[in-house]
């Protein structure tokens, strides 16, 4: 943090109002905040020699992009396997994997969910190994939402 200050100003925390844990300065005694006629630094200058506030620009983190987790129909895959894929992998209860595997069915692809990318990507990868290891076709993509 960089703080510049006139030569003879105050220093230390009381010059910047620190007491309250704000920084604000404080003019040089003798001279009131604004004062057109106080006196000029050892130079004469023009403001040259004011004191300053530190600012600190704040950036925010930028969203992630998310992404869809999209399973697909296939005609060898039985619905009770797909029903425990959801819930497994998804955490939906009995009630929402059914319905999320019988849109599957009729609609041929169905959304399991949105995540951010590397959350999505796992998640597809932990579906595929796991149909794989039970000797299924089940497909699972992902595409951006």
């Amino acid at each position: 943090m960089i703080l510049s200050a006139v030569s003879n100003a105050p220093k230390g925390p009381a010059a910047y109002g620190a007491a309250d844990g704000v920084l604000a300065p404080v003019a040089p005694q003798g001279t009131r905040a604004g004062d057109d006629d106080a006196p000029k630094g050892p130079g004469g200058g023009d403001g040259d020699d004011q004191v300053g506030i530190a600012t600190k620009t704040r950036t925010r983190p930028k969203k992630p992009s998310m992404f869809k987790v999209l399973m697909l129909n296939d005609d060898y895959t039985p619905m009770e396997f797909v029903v425990l894929v959801l819930k497994r992998f998804f955490h939906m209860d009995l009630e929402q994997a059914t319905r999320v595997m019988l849109h599957v069915h009729q609609k041929g692809v169905g959304v399991c969910g949105i995540f951010p990318y590397e959350i999505a990507e796992t998640k597809v990868n932990q579906v595929m190994d796991f149909a794989k290891q039970n000797q299924h076709p089940l497909q699972c993509t992902l595409e951006k939402a």
